[in-house]
């Protein structure tokens, strides 16, 4: 039996973080928005109808109601974590579920397809979250879904650790660590999908200051919602080391025009689950021209 995935995410804090976000999350919702348009751009590629689907960590239904309305989707379930979004969703008019990204708790084969906007990043056990997704989809069922990867906010970390260490002597953590894109394809293989599929999408956003920027997140439900750890505990931000650390992000990464970038880096995931239907690869040893012949071919020497 393997380890258990150590708790990098408080989960319950999480929870807290959407609650206190839901209210005013539609000032700070454009990255859902854009993302939850990629999506169903990139679902109109597949010619295929989906009868039952789920949209998880749907946080106030956006994408959940892009889905109900589109032609391909028969009947649209949102689970979310947070009681206050599933308040929003509900006022949409939307079956919104309670759901816990890390114990889906769907029935086996139950969805033609499931989505995920900008929520899996914070799943303390992402290869189980995929595993209990592909279980839950019919065979030949489709996932389709993005999170924040690896070098998203790379410019706020870097100049949180560089004010911390200069001003104090260490650096905790102050921004989440993210997958990377070759970790994101071994999980989806991992989880048993079929024809995987992963890309990165860099999106940045400008800002005037580095508080602006923290401020958006704090909207968005993103800021940070470590899980305790007693060897590296978390010290409070003095009004020294967020000064300093503005300071290193505009020298840093400023434009000409002075104003600060942000880079959101967008993993997009799609897999299918396994069928009989599906393409196979070609057992080894299977083929009935070898290379040696198509390169002879080529240039003319076969005999």
């Amino acid at each position: 039996m393997s380890p258990a995935p150590p708790k990098l995410f408080n989960r319950a804090l999480h929870r807290r973080n959407r609650d206190r976000a839901a209210r005013h999350y539609s000032d700070y919702a454009f990255l859902k928005a854009r993302e939850s348009s990629h999506l169903i751009e990139r679902l109109e590629d597949v010619s295929r109808q989906f009868e039952r689907v789920l949209d998880l960590g749907s946080h106030d239904g956006t994408l959940a109601q892009m889905l109900a309305g589109h032609v391909q989707i028969g009947a649209v379930e949102a689970g979310e974590l947070s009681p206050a979004f599933r308040a929003l969703g509900a006022e949409r008019g939307l079956d919104m579920r309670a759901m816990d990204e890390e114990e889906v708790g769907a029935d086996e084969a139950a969805y033609d397809l499931v989505t995920s906007v900008l929520s899996l990043h914070w799943v303390n056990d992402l290869p189980g979250a995929l595993i209990q997704i592909r279980h839950a989809l019919k065979p030949d069922g489709l996932f389709l879904g993005c999170l924040f990867g690896a070098g998203t906010l790379a410019e706020l970390r870097t100049s949180f650790l560089e004010a911390e260490a200069e001003i104090t002597g260490g650096a905790a953590p102050r921004v989440s660590p993210l997958p990377g894109l070759q970790d994101m394809a071994g999980l989806m293989q991992r989880a048993g999908f079929a024809l995987p599929v992963v890309d990165v999408e860099p999106v940045t956003v400008r800002y005037d200051d580095p508080f602006a920027l923290m401020k958006d997140l704090k909207g968005m439900g993103e800021q940070a919602a470590f899980a305790a750890n007693e060897k590296s505990p978390r010290r409070p931000l003095s009004r020294r080391i967020l000064a300093r650390m503005a300071e290193i992000y505009a020298e840093r990464f400023a434009d000409p025009d002075g104003r600060l970038r942000a880079t959101f880096n967008v993993v997009w995931l799609s897999g299918w689950a396994p069928a009989e239907s599906q393409p196979k690869p070609l057992r080894p040893g299977s083929a009935r021209h070898s290379m040696a012949d198509a390169v002879r071919k080529v240039r003319g020497t076969e005999e």
